[in-house]
């Protein structure tokens, strides 16, 4: 019988709302290797609206570009203005956007796997505009690499760094700021009926600046042991570094370190069970056990979760 070699090419194109492209984790449970999800996945891009097209040169590169309306914003919300009961330098009309970043956006990617598929390395700059503080106008660049070491052993790397721009100074130092937010100046304020799921101020390193650039860096890794055909072991390691306090409303600076350990068990071929078990310390102030939406302060450094659950295949 003769062979004949598979050349893989082609363009697929995503239209709608779409989780958007990086990530080890995703949304639904199956996806993941564990029950519970890392800080690296809970506080960075999640969907996008809009087209993103994926060009397959051949079987190991793959190109990506895309044209969003921002991160987690409704195309309705492009250029819609609301009132601004509170002019101010940073917000001087008297309208203002119901969501400055729901703009025009764009996804670039680069792809690429080994002949054998025991690599891939992937590289993106995830929804890019102005960066301006949105509901999660948040600007994204990252790297995620699978390496298969040998049968039994493989892991799963990712590294980014986000942020966005002119984000109010919410540490309570600025007088100016503390005008703005007082009286609703600014685009998220319960005047024009944000009463929840508003975005975080800042925690701005420096007291005179009324606003400021927030900025992540994290890197995560999943360290991942099949011992049996039925059960698999996931350690987790974990470095958070919300050097502003905007996506996790704790404490400025605080970086924050997590170890955890799980097992997938397949008890059928239907049913699967995972418990686990985390460590989580910040490194810098307490970051645990405190509600900063009820103005309860953090009291500890630490937390250990335990977890479980179960998932039916169907």
């Amino acid at each position: 019988m003769a062979r004949h070699a598979v050349r893989l090419r082609g363009n697929a194109l995503r239209a709608g709302r779409f989780i958007s492209l990086p990530d080890i984790e995703a949304q639904l449970a199956p996806n993941n290797y564990m029950y519970s999800h890392s800080l690296t996945y809970a506080w960075d891009n999640y969907t996008n609206v809009g087209l993103q097209s994926t060009l397959a040169l051949n079987k190991n590169w793959f190109l990506q570009l895309g044209v969003t309306v921002g991160t987690e914003a409704a195309i309705w919300h492009w250029d819609e203005q609301v009132p601004n009961p509170f002019p101010n330098p940073i917000f001087p009309g008297r309208t203002m956007p119901k969501d400055p970043g729901a703009v025009p956006s764009v996804t670039g990617g680069i792809r690429w796997e080994s002949d054998k598929g025991w690599d891939s390395i992937y590289v993106v700059g995830d929804s890019e505009n102005s960066g301006t503080w949105g509901y999660n106008n948040l600007q994204w660049y990252g790297i995620t690499w699978y390496h298969r070491i040998n049968q039994d052993w493989h892991f799963s790397w990712e590294t980014y760094t986000l942020g966005e721009r002119n984000v109010l100074n919410g540490s309570g130092q600025n007088a100016e700021a503390n005008s703005i937010i007082a009286n609703g100046g600014f685009p998220f304020t319960p005047a024009n009926g944000v009463n929840f799921n508003a975005p975080n101020f800042a925690i701005c390193p420096n007291p005179a600046d009324v606003t400021c650039t927030m900025r992540v860096f994290t890197s995560l890794i999943y360290l991942n042991y099949q011992f049996s055909p039925l059960d698999n072991l996931s350690l987790r390691f974990e470095f958070y570094n919300d050097m502003d306090a905007q996506r996790t409303a704790a404490v400025a600076g605080t970086r924050i370190v997590e170890f955890s350990i799980g097992i997938q068990h397949w008890l059928s071929p239907q049913i699967e069970f995972r418990p686990e078990v985390a460590f989580y310390r910040s490194l810098d102030a307490a970051a645990f056990n405190g509600n900063p939406y009820l103005l309860q302060p953090a009291d500890k450094s630490y937390a250990i979760i335990a977890a479980a659950d179960l998932i039916w295949h169907f």
